[in-house]
């Protein structure tokens, strides 16, 4: 199959299981994009996806940069249509429907059992790439110090914990030379 295509229809998969959003399906994108199709190794997922982290707009524009590292120009359009168009088209439909039930114990009840869920799964994903990106002290260190900043400190704004447990990773890793190219 032509891989556009198969990059189309992984995205598109993915944007019918994305319920609670792109971090519900973190796994299955991983398992897909690095286990299934081979299409990333595990550290160039970690890495597009600490990207999509940092820079403005959604996360999951994180697909485009996937399905341009698979086929170019084209692939990102791909991954775009594919994880954006079929998610936009069923959230339109069932807003309107959803609408329709305003005040009904249904809509009241189903919102309640969704809300588990939609936890649930970002929670799978934070376990995903963690298991990607923790490998050792100092990376548990450091996310254990962002985790407790982001619990504790209400006032802080996450993407500056972040930056500087980054910021602290490449002072350390600078200083002992790890990663660096020789001279």
């Amino acid at each position: 199959m032509n891989e556009n295509l198969s990059v189309l229809g992984v995205f598109s998969l993915l944007s019918i299981l994305a319920v609670g959003g792109g971090a519900a399906v973190l796994p299955e994108t991983k398992a897909l994009v690095v286990e299934t199709h081979h299409w990333l190794t595990d550290d160039q997922f970690r890495d597009i996806y600490g990207l999509g982290q940092v820079v403005p707009g959604p996360n999951m524009l994180m697909v485009i940069v996937i399905g341009y590292h698979v086929t170019g120009f084209l692939g990102a359009l791909m991954a775009f249509v594919g994880f954006f168009l079929p998610a936009g088209a069923i959230s339109w439909a069932a807003s309107r429907v959803w609408d329709h039930f305003e005040g009904s114990p249904w809509r009241r009840s189903l919102q309640q059992g969704l809300a588990p869920l939609v936890v649930g799964l970002m929670a799978s994903g934070t376990i995903s790439i963690a298991r990607t990106a923790i490998d050792g002290t100092l990376t548990i260190i450091i996310a254990f110090a962002v985790f407790a900043g982001v619990y504790c400190v209400k006032k802080v704004n996450p993407a500056l914990l972040v930056l500087g447990g980054g910021l602290v990773g490449l002072a350390l890793l600078s200083g002992t030379g790890a990663g660096m190219p020789p001279p």
